[in-house]
């Protein structure tokens, strides 16, 4: 079963949305730079209200090693994902989970996968190069299927209700993640998006296990 992650939350009703219609993981952005920034003491109230086995995800991007470990601890996240220029050795020093974003521009990005032994899985996102990610555009799905040999992938980019089902039965992840593609604006998620969203990857599932 696809796993999914809804992200750019910002709002309690969204997250616990998210959560009863199915979604496996929330996501939080700490990133400074990012338009969707959550609130530490708004994310640890909601995370605190989760139901039991859904994920909490925390977003930053080449911020301090002792501030990711601090707002982990603070807020309760389960895991971190990382979208700037982190390497190997940060995160082993940061002795958490850790999910990577790697964005891709070409095939040839591929590579860089290999540099990261500890990550859980992946997070591909489309992007001009370098490990940035949140771009909301799509990428050549079939780089995803190569990027399976790395790892666990996570498919991102430009995914939302219309085409979340084609991605999943093109490149069978291990789970996708959606973030302006669930949006009825800004930080705010729409609940149709929501659940249409949730609805298409479960039927995706269905018709592969069929297929099988």
């Amino acid at each position: 079963m696809t796993r999914i992650k809804v992200c750019g939350l910002t709002r309690r009703e969204d997250a616990l949305r998210a959560a009863e219609l199915g979604a496996d993981a929330v996501g939080f952005v700490f990133a400074p730079s990012s338009r969707r920034r959550a609130d530490a003491g708004t994310v640890a109230a909601i995370v605190a209200e989760l139901p039991p086995f859904v994920t909490a995800v925390g977003v930053f991007q080449d911020q301090p090693l002792a501030e990711v470990r601090r707002m982990a601890a603070e807020c309760g996240l389960d895991l971190v994902q990382l979208h700037g220029s982190e390497d190997a050795a940060y995160i082993r020093d940061l002795g958490l989970k850790v999910l990577v974003a790697v964005s891709l521009s070409c095939r040839e990005d591929l590579a860089r996968l290999r540099d990261y032994p500890g990550a859980r899985a992946f997070l591909l996102d489309a992007g001009t190069g370098g490990a940035r990610g949140g771009s909301g555009r799509t990428f050549d799905w079939g780089w995803a299927v190569e990027a399976k040999r790395f790892g666990r992938v996570v498919l991102a980019g430009g995914l939302g209700p219309d085409n979340v089902a084609e991605a999943v039965r093109r490149v069978r992840p291990w789970g996708v993640d959606a973030a302006s593609g669930t949006e009825a604006a800004l930080g705010r998620k729409d609940p149709e998006k929501l659940r249409r969203f949730v609805e298409q990857v479960r039927e995706a599932d269905g018709w592969i296990k069929d297929e099988r």
